[in-house]
């Protein structure tokens, strides 16, 4: 690969022209020490390999500098990265609704619903609405959300117990690890 001058600072990165230095300690390819020159001579050194010289540590003293084809490394990096935001898990809060007076299948489906969230990994958030004079009896919805980790023991936990906002109590069940 022929030398060429990289522009761009990848980092915090200085490489070639960039790195301000007087003197630098040189790192070869393969990991052995040079040792310490001027930096032109090492700027020299990077052009005979065809290589260009990185600065990978600015703040020791003297400055550390490797050979290396940069494009290869930047390369590498960003490969690095998107292998890291592959195995990344985005963990969503899914919300499960019901009313006081909910009817036992339906209240089966809302458990399936949540099971199969947790299941794949999100969060579930429960909410018990009130309407009118329901909210008097907050203790129904209470019992709904308690049947409902009873229900959920095995695939969720408890994140934030239930608590009563307003016109709505809401729980929120996290996925067992």
């Amino acid at each position: 690969m022929p030398w060429r001058e990289v522009k761009k600072i990848t980092k915090n990165l200085f490489v070639n022209e960039q790195i301000k230095a007087r003197e630098v300690l040189v790192i070869d390819v393969d990991g052995s020490q040079i040792g310490v020159m001027a930096l032109r001579d090492a700027l020299e050194v990077a052009r005979e390999k065809r290589l260009d010289l990185v600065n990978v540590a600015p703040n020791a003293n003297p400055p550390v500098c490797r050979l290396m084809d940069f494009g290869k490394y930047k390369y590498e990096q960003s490969k690095k990265e998107r292998e890291a935001r592959k195995k990344q898990k985005l963990i969503t809060l899914k919300e499960v609704k019901l009313r006081p007076k909910i009817e036992k299948h339906d209240f089966a489906v809302k458990v399936r619903n949540s099971r199969r969230f947790l299941e794949s990994g999100d969060k579930v958030k429960v909410t018990v609405m009130f309407r009118g004079r329901e909210l008097a009896h907050p203790e129904i919805a209470q019992r709904l959300c308690q049947e409902m980790v009873k229900e959920l023991d095995d695939c969720a936990v408890v994140e934030r117990n239930a608590k009563l906002e307003g016109r709505n109590m809401i729980m929120i069940l996290s996925p067992k690890s």
